[in-house]
């Protein structure tokens, strides 16, 4: 059984060749943040007969079952990436709409002593610098 197939069903989806080639899109690009549109081109580059309603809706059943993270950028549509259980910020170029992103230990240690000193306990954060070429 291929591990596409194992996580679809430990995530409660069932099996499909559309889920399979999309998931195995994801995978191939594990750093990349990629639109409903771009898994669209790279399925159809692969001469791979999925429509792009398809891929809506795939990834947002994705979404619900915590196999892929949906952000929104301003200015920007949707991006999805794979949800690896790790924290992470983005910075987004806003020249080229490149998605970088980066953990800082300071920051994540600052914005927890922020929210103490309001008298609040952090319990999630998303963080988005949006950057450019100096």
């Amino acid at each position: 059984m291929s591990d596409q197939n194992v996580e679809l069903r430990k995530a409660g989806l069932k099996v499909t060749l559309p889920r399979v080639k999309i998931l195995s899109i994801l995978e191939s690009n594990p750093d990349a943040h990629m639109s409903a549109e771009d898994v669209y081109r790279s399925l159809i580059d692969a001469g791979e007969d999925v429509g792009l309603a398809t891929v809506y809706r795939v990834l947002t059943q994705f979404e619900s079952a915590g196999l892929v993270e949906r952000h929104n950028f301003d200015g920007g549509h949707s991006v999805f990436e794979l949800a690896r259980g790790e924290h992470h910020d983005h910075m987004v170029n806003v020249e080229d709409g490149t998605v970088i992103e980066f953990s800082n230990e300071q920051i994540e240690r600052l914005q927890h002593e922020i929210a103490e000193q309001h008298g609040f306990e952090l319990v999630d954060h998303s963080l988005v610098l949006y950057v450019r070429k100096k």
